[in-house]
């Protein structure tokens, strides 16, 4: 069995081998990003829209991501399990979102937390690091900021946006987080961000430069409830059309009569099934009497 990943071994894999690293939120799905060779699996605060069915993340809560945390490690994947930090858990005080960070590691089960935001989020992150818990940070279209943005927009297609965003990924660097996830943003800053920082970077739509790549399970295998995928997603399978077509049939063979066949059926001795017709049709009679029974009553 290899290794446990650790914060330290993805933070050693800068400019190294790419960083492959997966959203998942519950028990199967870590099993099979865990047997494919996930290095990171994230339990994202997308849980919201990808399986709560919700417009946007903004309502997920601390109690849902330590749920679907635990439901993830249950799975004892090798990966390193990062736990998203929610809306408005790190927002208000340093001793809140320590609190809310150490009950992902205590009650969730997580190795780390990830956050979004940048220069602005360095006394937070500080703060959770001093708990000794490692943090990821997150910059660029950060969803957590759908209002402020003005919708799910690429970030830093301006050179004046673009600086800030280098400048808050050498902060986060400077901060101490071990990784920085950089989402929606062009592909030239992504390469800027990953030469000037020293921490390993994962894109999800930011170019091929990054140290890494991280995308929704869901949306990899095709097992998304919608129809609208991001450009930045690539789909190398579609289980929704799949699993549609097998309910389909698994129903078709319920109203013929095909399904219980034999295989999928229990039986009792041959002996024990005479006592018992015998012992039922002599305390209740036989079926044809039964029918004659109620036709009767009627």
């Amino acid at each position: 069995m290899p290794d446990k990943t650790t914060v330290p071994m993805i933070r050693a894999r800068k400019g190294r081998d790419k960083i492959r690293m997966v959203t998942a939120y519950d028990y199967p799905t870590a099993r099979i990003a865990d047997r494919a060779g996930a290095d990171v699996i994230l339990v994202g605060d997308s849980v919201g829209n990808v399986v709560l069915g919700r417009p946007d993340t903004l309502g997920v809560t601390v109690d849902e991501i330590v749920h679907h945390t635990a439901a993830v490690m249950r799975a004892e994947p090798q990966a390193l399990v990062v736990a998203d930090m929610p809306w408005l858990s790190y927002h208000t005080t340093s001793e809140d979102a320590v609190t809310n960070a150490a009950r992902m590691i205590r009650e969730g089960g997580a190795a780390a937390v990830k956050l979004e935001g940048g220069a602005k989020r360095a006394v937070v992150i500080k703060a959770i690091l001093d708990a000794e818990i490692p943090v990821q940070g997150h910059i660029g279209l950060t969803p957590q900021s759908v209002h402020a943005m003005g919708g799910m927009r690429v970030q830093g297609r301006e050179a004046d946006a673009a600086y800030e965003l280098i400048s808050d990924a050498k902060a986060l660097a400077d901060a101490g987080v071990f990784s920085i996830v950089l989402e929606g943003v062009p592909d030239v800053l992504a390469e800027i961000v990953t030469r000037e920082v020293d921490v390993p970077t994962i894109g999800i739509g930011a170019g091929a430069s990054c140290d890494g790549q991280v995308l929704v399970f869901h949306d990899v295998v095709g097992l998304g409830g919608g129809d609208y995928l991001p450009k930045f997603v690539r789909q190398y399978a579609g289980l929704a059309d799949t699993a549609v077509e097998a309910l389909a049939r698994w129903f078709e063979d319920v109203q013929s009569g095909a399904f219980p066949g034999e295989a999928e059926t229990y039986h009792m001795p041959a002996e024990s099934a005479a006592v018992l017709r015998e012992l039922t049709e002599s305390a209740f009679g036989t079926a044809d009497e039964l029918m004659a029974d109620e036709a009767m009553e009627k």
